[in-house]
């Protein structure tokens, strides 16, 4: 939404300013171009490696595990896509438009689940519905059955991954369409009801067809967010293209494969892409069409039907951060000494210190490339910055070989240099190090840090521009003392946001980490893969608290919106 709107204010804020488009703004046009081709990097490579000979690695794949890593991730784009449709625009209307028990809470309760990753989700529900866990033991010691004398659903299989995805990624289509029926005309929706229409019958003719791109947007981000899923499907036993790229990679040691098999999984993400885009289009148009009004007309539900919107809106809110968060809670506790220890402070440094790197990093690069288009918003500058972004949109197992793959050349490369010349080897410089999984980070959620100082950077006129260069500031100098200092809590929360995706990151974590290099998501997923949830319950709760943050600056972004009609 935010790009939107600066995409609409771009042009009035260039029109007229020529001094912008002096030939001073040539280095950072080179800066510019230089840091989207080095961020473009992973993506170019795994395009690259689509068409190299890769033996019989890929025609074996190709009979065997393909067809299950295709069917399964369209299972899971088609369940998880009817859940968090149902979920986020079912909720999304209620809050807006309804009011009922607890209305006013679920406006910022409801993107608590945010703060769970879906690999969380899948450990602690595991450990919660198991038969040893407190739902089957209290089940059997109420109804007196023994071991066979009941059914009970298994939770580790692709439909109990379609749930737990829906409950952690429906926020994505709660935000997005909270927002597009905040910004709908009352005027329709109270001539609706003028005609006699139900607040259903409104819902669906006429709130629902105009919030339809907008839906469509949230719907494509928790749809690419389902395909980087690893952890999840990893310990579900579900086959999906992240969990076969990971065992081609280090299983089979096929760096080609492994590269062809993300060239596949490229296909889904670019239909999601193209979706997204056509559904920002159609928003722009709808959103010119529908015009602003003062107030929205709220409805006040009585009875049955608003303890059942009480009822419908708890439900996410309970499955996907209460108990998760309790659960874990509850295991720390229990398990203390051995949740946290030394090992889980060395973890947690380390996680701190990348996440802050990465952070840094994200938002300088961010600052180059936004201030870049800002200065020559020609078609060159705007196109490398929005491939060198589209970093969000690839999943992390993607970035992953798309960098250890050139990385390792150039080691190879490298170290061949110098044993021909001094007859020494230099061994890993590039790939396997700290430097590779910071650039992982980078690639990954540079979208995050760019797309907010690209607003920001918006919001400010080239008048002030033109002021300081006129008292002969440099680019570089009004960047630093007049542009910075003005953006400087958006870029606080650039930072914030991508530190706290840093710490909850695990697919280009668990590919691109150093030998014996550990961050808390790496420690959460290999304690729970050998069953030892307990253990892990610190680091897992230390994530969520830390997911937090961003559903803090949500909520009061939230709270900025349009006053409702009370």
């Amino acid at each position: 939404m935010i790009r939107n709107l600066f995409e609409k204010t771009k042009d009035s804020i260039f029109r007229g300013s020529s001094k912008t488009h002096k030939a001073g703004s040539g280095l950072w046009n080179v800066l510019t171009l230089t840091i989207a081709l080095l961020v473009s990097i992973p993506i170019l490579t795994v395009a690259a490696n689509i068409f190299m000979p890769s033996g019989d690695v890929w025609q074996h794949l190709a009979s065997t595990v393909l067809p299950d890593y295709v069917k399964n991730s369209i299972w899971l784009m088609l369940g998880v896509g009817t859940g968090v449709f149902i979920l986020g625009v079912g909720s999304a209307w209620l809050v807006t438009m309804c009011r009922f028990p607890g209305s006013k809470w679920f406006n910022w309760l409801l993107i608590l689940p945010m703060a769970v990753p879906a690999y969380l989700m899948a450990y602690t529900y595991t450990d919660f519905l198991a038969f040893t866990g407190p739902v089957q033991t209290m089940l059997r010691d109420f109804m007196g059955w023994e071991f066979g004398d009941y059914w009970f659903p298994n939770v580790r299989s692709l439909g109990g991954a379609i749930l737990m995805m829906s409950f952690v990624f429906f926020p994505y289509v709660y935000l997005l369409t909270r927002a597009a029926f905040l910004e709908q005309s009352a005027s329709l929706l109270e001539a609706s009801r003028s005609l006699g229409a139900t607040p259903l019958e409104s819902f669906y003719k006429i709130a629902l067809p105009l919030a339809r791109p907008s839906i469509a947007a949230g719907m494509a981000l928790a749809l690419m967010e389902t395909l980087n899923d690893f952890g999840t499907v990893d310990y579900f036993g579900v086959q999906t293209f992240t969990t076969g790229i990971y065992r081609t990679w280090f299983g089979l040691g096929e760096r080609v494969a492994a590269a062809q098999l993300s060239g596949f999984l490229m296909i889904f993400i670019l239909f999601l892409i193209l979706l997204e885009r056509w559904s920002r289009s159609r928003m722009n148009v709808k959103q010119q069409s529908t015009g602003r009004y003062k107030h929205l007309f709220v409805y006040e539900l009585t009875g049955w039907k608003a303890w059942a919107s009480t009822i419908f809106c708890s439900i996410p809110v309970l499955i996907g951060f209460i108990l998760p968060a309790a659960i874990l809670f509850d295991m720390m506790i229990a398990n203390f000494d051995a949740a946290v220890d030394t090992r889980f402070l060395q973890y947690s440094l380390n996680t701190i210190l990348v996440a802050i790197i990465a952070g840094f990093v994200a938002l300088a690069v961010a600052l180059v490339m936004a201030y870049g288009v800002r200065l020559s918003p020609n078609f060159f500058t705007k196109a490398s910055t929005r491939i060198g972004s589209m970093g969000y949109a690839i999943p992390g197992s993607v970035i992953a070989v798309g960098i250890l793959i050139p990385f390792g050349w150039a080691d190879n490369m490298l170290d061949s240099w110098f044993r021909e010349s001094f007859g020494i080897s230099t061994g890993l410089i590039l790939s396997g190090t700290i430097f590779a999984l910071i650039f992982a980070y980078v690639v990954r959620f540079l979208a995050v840090a760019f797309t907010t100082v690209e607003a920001s950077l918006g919001k400010i006129t080239p008048q002030m521009d033109e002021a300081a260069e006129g008292m002969g500031y440099s680019f570089g100098k009004i960047l630093g003392k007049i542009h910075m200092p003005m953006m400087s809590g958006s870029l606080f929360a650039a930072i914030m946001l991508v530190i706290v995706d840093v710490i909850k990151e695990l697919p280009a974590t668990i590919i691109v980490r150093p030998f014996n290099f550990d961050t808390l998501a790496v420690q959460v997923y290999r304690l729970a893969s050998d069953e030892r949830l307990a253990e892990s319950s610190g680091a897992a709760l230390a994530i969520i608290l830390v997911g937090l943050v961003p559903v803090f600056i949500l909520s009061k972004s939230i709270a900025k919106t349009r006053k409702q009609k009370e």
